[in-house]
């Protein structure tokens, strides 16, 4: 009896040793996906691929990359958006991941990136932190929207975006540009004709909608490097705002 108890406590150990050993190997490779190429389309600056990771098909799309079907590939930090139009394909994409880079070996994708070529489609203007490179030119337009009560400018949001960190703040101004539908809200772009050291306009997501041209008040929480994923850092954002027109 003592034999048998012996075996199955030694058949125990090998059995939690063995699982603590899979865990740890599942920990060295946090964050990295493997997948296998089903499909790629190739357009003008994107790489389209279908591909089968754990037995699940997905599209994802990186900077242009030369990837052939049957291949195995890794890739990082995708970014998932919803119902993608890709004017060049004439296709909508119920859901695709967006992603900085993807390669044939993982030690590859795992090291920092010097330049991100190209924009995350449908996100306009947003003020990356990755490389000079990756910021699109946003023009200032010829505005004029005076703070009312209880507002404040957005060059003052811009000189004391410190002190409005994590606060909830109520601005004034024209939308310039406006995208619905990514990732679950609608994203605007809004000036007032104020600036602080060349900054002049905000980003400002939210659930209601309006059009460009619209002069409305907006109240939300202030975000400062708000991280998206696939590199995309913005230094300021103003998140989940109401809007009052």
């Amino acid at each position: 009896m003592k034999y048998y108890l012996s075996l199955a406590l030694v058949i125990l150990l090998l059995l939690v040793s063995c699982k603590n050993e899979t865990k740890t190997e599942t920990a060295n490779t946090e964050g990295i996906h493997k997948a296998t190429a089903q499909e790629v389309l190739q357009v003008n600056q994107y790489t389209y691929i279908r591909v089968l990771e754990d037995g699940i098909e997905k599209w994802i799309a990186a900077p242009t990359t030369d990837v052939k079907v049957g291949e195995t590939y890794y890739y990082g930090k995708p970014m998932e958006m919803q119902n993608f139009e890709s004017k060049e394909l004439n296709k909508t994409f119920e859901t695709i991941y967006f992603i900085e880079k993807i390669s044939a070996t993982e030690d590859d994708v795992k090291s920092p990136l010097t330049a991100n070529p190209h924009p995350l489609p449908m996100v306009p203007n947003q003020q990356s932190a990755t490389t000079e490179a990756a910021k699109p030119t946003i023009d200032k337009k010829d505005v004029k929207v005076n703070s009312s009560e209880g507002t404040i400018s957005i060059a003052e949001l811009f000189k004391n975006r410190e002190a409005y960190n994590n606060t909830v703040v109520r601005l004034r101004g024209e939308v310039t540009k406006y995208n619905p539908a990514i990732m679950n809200v609608n994203w605007l772009h809004m000036q007032d004709g104020t600036e602080y050291n060349g900054e002049f306009d905000l980003t400002v997501t939210t659930t209601a909608t309006v059009q460009i041209g619209d002069v409305v008040t907006i109240e939300g929480k202030v975000a400062l490097n708000k991280d998206f994923g696939a590199g995309y850092i913005y230094n300021i954002i103003i998140e989940n705002a109401s809007i009052i027109k």
